[in-house]
C-alpha cells in the first residue's frame, strides 16, 4: 500500500492521490513518476479527486434540525432554569478556564448551591486562547467541570464565542477587579487581533472542531451556543478599541461558524441568541440576526426588560415554532427580576438563565453605569445581577423560595442555615 500522509491541505492531498495512481500503475516511489506528472489526464484526476473528497466531507455536516426535532429534544429537558456561570474566583473566562488558576473545589461548592436552588442548567463561557495553549488541557478541564456539572444535575450550555467587553485578551494572570466597576476583566473570544487576522481562522475552526467534537456525543452538555451577543460593538466601554468594520467581521464569521460546529456532528443543539432585535416590528431583521435565527436548532435570547418586554418579545419570537431559551435577563435596576420575569417565562415554557450567580471578582452586581460612575465611596442601592453572596447566602430569600417552588426542586443549602 502506499505511503499516505495525514494532511490539511490542498497540496499535499494532491501528492496523496498521485502516490496511489503512481503504486496501482507500478510506480515504487514518488521520484520515479516526477516525468509521469506532466500527464494532463494525471492532474485533472488528482484535481477532481480532491474535489470530490472535499465536497464529501461538507455533506457531512449535521443539518439543521426540522422542528419536531428541536420540540422533541425540548420536551425531554424539564423545565431549564439557572444562570449564567463563572466561579467568584475568576474574573474572566480565561481566569476560570487556565490550569494554573481553575479550581474545581470552588465549582464544585458554588454548583452544590445551584442544585439546592433547583436549577439544572448553568450557562458557561469557553475560550479560544485556552485551546490555543494547550487543547488536551483544555479538553481535560472541561471534562473535569463536566464531572462536577453531573453530580449536580447541571447540564451546562457551552459558549464557543464572546463579542463582549475587553477586545485585547491575554493568556497568563489576569488583573484584579477594577473597584466599583461592572465585569471590569471580561475578554473577547476571539480578540480583535485575531478576528482582524484572516491567517487565524484555521486555528479558530480547529478549536471549535476539537471542543465541540470532543464533547458531540456527551450527554452531560446540554447545549452550544456558538456566539454570544455577535454584533456587540461594546458603546459606553471599549468601542474605541473595537475595529471600525467588526460586524462585518463576526457577520462573515458566524456563518462559518455555525458550519464548523455542525461538521463536528454534535447530538446537542446549536443556538446563538438575539440580543438587540426590535420585537417591536419596526426594523427589518440584520443579516447577523439572520444567520442566528436561520442557522439556530433552538432559538435563544437575551431580555433585561420588564415583564412585558420580555412577555412581547417571547410572543415575537415564538413564531419560528422552535423552543426558546432565554440566555440573559435579571438585571433588577432595570425591572427584569426573577419574580416579575420567572412565572411569565414557565407559563410560555421558556428556559430561563439569569446573567450572575455567586458574588465575585467579575462584580456584576455593580449596575452598567458603573463604567461612568465607579461605586467607590457608595455602594448600589441594589444588586444588578447576582444571586447568592460569596458565602452562599441569597442576596433575596424571596428570590431563591420563589425560584425552588416554581421549579418544584432544590432544598436549603448549609449556606443558608447559617
Amino acid at each position: 500500500m502506499p505511503q499516505i500522509d495525514r494532511c490539511g491541505n490542498v497540496g499535499c492531498a494532491i501528492v496523496n492521490v498521485y502516490r496511489i495512481w503512481a503504486a496501482s500503475h507500478g510506480q515504487s516511489g514518488f521520484a520515479s513518476g516526477v516525468n509521469l506528472m506532466v500527464s494532463r489526464r494525471i492532474v485533472l484526476w488528482a484535481v477532481f479527486t480532491f474535489a470530490w473528497l472535499t465536497s464529501g466531507s461538507l455533506r457531512a455536516q449535521t443539518p439543521r434540525w426540522p422542528e419536531e426535532k428541536a420540540k422533541s429534544w425540548y420536551d425531554q429537558q424539564g423545565w431549564l432554569v439557572g444562570s449564567n456561570y463563572i466561579p467568584a474566583d475568576a474574573i474572566n473566562e480565561l481566569e476560570m478556564w487556565q490550569a494554573q488558576s481553575f479550581n474545581p473545589n470552588q465549582i464544585d461548592k458554588e454548583l452544590g448551591w445551584a442544585e439546592s436552588l433547583g436549577m439544572n442548567t448553568m450557562r458557561v463561557f469557553l475560550h479560544d486562547l485556552v485551546w490555543q495553549e494547550s487543547p488536551e488541557g483544555f479538553r481535560k478541564r472541561i471534562g473535569q467541570f463536566l464531572e462536577i456539572s453531573s453530580r449536580h444535575h447541571v447540564k451546562p450550555i457551552f459558549v464557543l464565542f464572546d463579542s463582549c467587553w475587553d477586545p485585547d485578551p491575554k493568556l497568563g494572570v489576569q488583573h484584579p477587579p477594577v473597584p466599583g466597576v461592572h465585569n471590569s476583566g471580561w475578554v473577547q473570544s476571539p480578540g480583535r487581533a485575531a478576528l482582524t487576522d484572516p491567517a487565524q481562522e484555521g486555528r479558530l475552526k480547529a478549536y471549535v472542531l476539537g471542543v465541540v467534537g470532543a464533547f458531540a456525543n456527551d450527554d452531560r452538555v446540554l447545549a452550544w451556543d456558538v456566539w454570544n451577543e455577535p454584533s456587540n460593538t461594546n458603546r459606553g466601554s471599549y468601542s474605541r478599541l473595537e475595529p471600525a468594520n467588526k460586524p462585518q467581521l463576526v457577520e462573515a464569521l458566524l456563518q462559518k461558524v455555525f458550519a464548523w460546529a455542525r461538521e463536528a456532528h454534535p447530538s446537542q443543539p446549536l443556538t446563538s441568541g438575539v440580543w438587540d432585535i426590535d420585537f417591536e416590528g419596526q426594523s427589518p431583521l440584520t443579516k447577523t440576526q439572520e444567520i442566528q435565527l436561520d442557522n439556530s436548532d433552538v432559538i435563544s435570547f437575551h431580555n433585561y426588560g420588564w415583564p412585558e418586554s420580555f412577555e412581547k418579545e417571547v410572543l415575537v419570537l415564538q413564531k419560528f415554532h422552535r423552543p426558546l431559551i432565554c440566555t440573559e435577563f435579571m438585571a433588577r435596576g432595570a425591572g427584569s427580576t426573577f419574580d416579575g420575569v420567572l412565572p411569565v417565562a414557565k407559563k410560555y415554557n421558556v428556559a430561563a438563565i439569569n446573567w450572575g450567580f455567586v458574588a465575585g471578582k467579575t462584580q456584576t452586581y455593580y449596575p452598567w453605569d458603573s463604567w461612568r460612575h465607579p461605586y467607590i465611596l457608595d455602594q448600589p442601592a441594589l444588586w444588578f445581577h447576582e444571586v447568592l453572596h460569596a458565602d452562599g447566602k441569597p442576596y433575596r430569600e424571596a428570590e431563591v423560595k420563589l425560584i425552588r417552588e416554581l421549579t418544584g426542586r432544590g432544598k436549603a443549602s448549609t449556606a443558608e442555615s447559617r
